[in-house]
């Protein structure tokens, strides 16, 4: 069996239909994608920031149907990310290479304490291995590229470039400027190095991760250079244009098992009115590519592509509900900077996670949070809570300025909503003492005529009765948590919370109901 491999037989052809599929293979919040190939199997990394565990690993058949095989920074020696952590800090841009029979990550880490760090493992399940250091990296979007005299070129944003040794992190001579991209372009960022036949290839990220990103490539007859820029730049961007996929950009090439060749790439999904708001955070795309002239043509990046020329390998659609019977956590779930074990636990009431809070409320900087994140404009999700004297109940979080919750506890349920500066309780209703059905439902497509200001969707909070009628509460315009008010590079998590004392989960449920 080859390393890492999901052989679950396919029972549903998720995403792929007549000879297409679905933009993005990974929806919400996966930005920064780097992928690698290995034999028939693709491996795929992308960005964390500030919630742990750090950096997921996905497998594919396809490069379409991706399923989590775990997170590389998943034990506290390896990533620590202190309070003071910002949001949108933490852990940019992975690169995820196979050579010499290892995997190899590298990575930044923008907090204190934090910089470069390399794992490798022999499995990309995991375990990972404890982070080498590279204090002679000084950028970030680190990538690695490896000649084939052996040495390890490490390029970064800037765009810089430095021998290291992998195995120790030194570097092994001075960082030189490989190349900045198009005269006066924002943020030269996300190298990517690579060796197409005669030539190497150096992909770059420009423009900024906002509406202007765009992907531009150089090539040379060697790994340090000189580059010579493709007379096409840049050779993709949705800049200045209608397009539903919007921010194109921080790229990363590879080739399929047919010769074909890919790309992944992220963007963003705005909604609303104007100048469009997105929520989902940046996600991860596909788009074909062909070679014209020694250079690369990227193909189009639309919501619904044709499907690649080798067969679909679809996955089994995932559960709807978490029971939470087993012995551990689906590496799907997050929190907010770090999960300390007595704050959770599966063992403590069996059949049900535990929360224990550790800050007063949602937005305080250690509250306790697992949650995952929303992947699709139009979903629901609920809970069985019971909050055994604590308070807490299912949360939507931007970030600690921006977050809808509903919570149950002291006889009540009550939504609470911090928009930048306001904190504020917008409704409540008794109920009895014991556990409490909460529901949150995201409508990505709120009714109503166009207009400039209208929100991308509407969030809804209420108490779920048994035969599943929903009690609402209070409606939110979506758009207060959203990257283009709140700022940073995340996108919404959503789960369950603890804000005081020690609360139980009985089940949890996360269902889409449209793209």
């Amino acid at each position: 069996m080859t390393v890492g491999r999901d052989d679950t037989a396919p029972t549903d052809v998720r995403g792929w239909t007549g000879g297409t599929f679905a933009n993005p293979v990974l929806p919400g919040m996966h930005p920064d994608p780097s992928v690698c190939r290995v034999g028939d199997d693709y491996y795929l990394a992308c960005s964390s920031f500030e919630y742990f565990p750090g950096v997921p690993i996905f497998h594919s058949r396809d490069l379409v149907h991706w399923a989590q095989l775990g997170n590389v920074l998943e034990r506290p020696g390896q990533l620590h990310l202190p309070t003071g952590t910002a949001a949108s800090g933490g852990v940019y841009a992975p690169t995820l290479r196979h050579h010499d029979g290892r995997f190899w990550l590298i990575v930044t880490v923008c907090a204190d304490g934090g910089g470069n760090l390399l794992c490798t493992a022999t499995d990309p399940a995991g375990p990972w291995s404890d982070p080498v250091r590279l204090p002679g990296v000084t950028g970030i979007d680190p990538d690695l590229a490896w000649d084939d005299e052996g040495t390890c070129w490490c390029t970064y944003a800037g765009i810089e470039q430095v021998p290291i040794d992998p195995d120790t992190g030194r570097t092994l001579g001075a960082p030189r400027r490989l190349w900045s991209g198009a005269p006066g372009a924002l943020a030269p960022e996300a190298p990517h190095l690579y060796r197409v036949g005669d030539h190497w290839y150096l992909l770059i990220a420009e423009g900024g991760t906002e509406r202007g990103h765009a992907v531009s490539i150089a090539r040379a007859s060697a790994p340090d250079g000189p580059y010579e820029p493709c007379p096409a730049n840049p050779i993709l961007t949705h800049r200045g244009t209608d397009r539903p996929i919007q921010n194109t950009g921080h790229a990363d090439l590879v080739e399929g098992t047919d010769g074909s060749w890919w790309l992944v790439l992220l963007g963003v999904r705005p909604g609303g009115g104007t100048p469009g708001w997105h929520v989902l955070g940046r996600e991860t795309f596909l788009a074909p590519v062909t070679w014209v002239d020694g250079w690369p043509v990227v193909g189009e990046v639309a919501p619904v592509m044709a499907a690649p020329g080798w067969t679909a390998r679809p996955l089994p659609p995932g559960p709807v509900r978490d029971d939470f019977d087993d012995d551990r956590l689906h590496p799907r779930w997050l929190s907010v900077r770090s999960r300390p074990d007595d704050v959770w636990s599966l063992a403590e009431r069996p059949g049900w996670l535990t929360l224990r809070a550790r800050g007063a409320s949602p937005d305080a900087p250690d509250v306790t949070v697992v949650g995952r994140r929303q992947e699709h404009r139009s979903c629901r999700f609920r809970t069985l809570v019971d909050p055994a004297g604590g308070r807490g109940g299912l949360v939507v979080r931007l970030d600690e300025r921006h977050h809808y919750e509903i919570e149950a506890g002291g006889g009540e349920v009550r939504v609470v909503a911090r928009i930048g500066s306001v904190l504020a309780t917008v409704a409540s209703r008794p109920v009895p003492a014991g556990p409490v059905r909460l529901r949150v439902e995201a409508l990505g497509e709120p009714s109503g005529d166009w207009y400039p200001g209208k929100g991308p969707d509407l969030l809804r909070f209420g108490v779920e009765s048994a035969d599943g009628t929903l009690d609402v509460l209070a409606e939110f315009d979506g758009r207060y948590l959203s990257t283009e008010v709140a700022g940073g590079f995340t996108g919404r998590v959503v789960g369950m919370y603890a804000a005081a004392g020690t609360v139980h989960f009985d089940w949890y449920d996360h269902e889409r109901t449209s793209t």
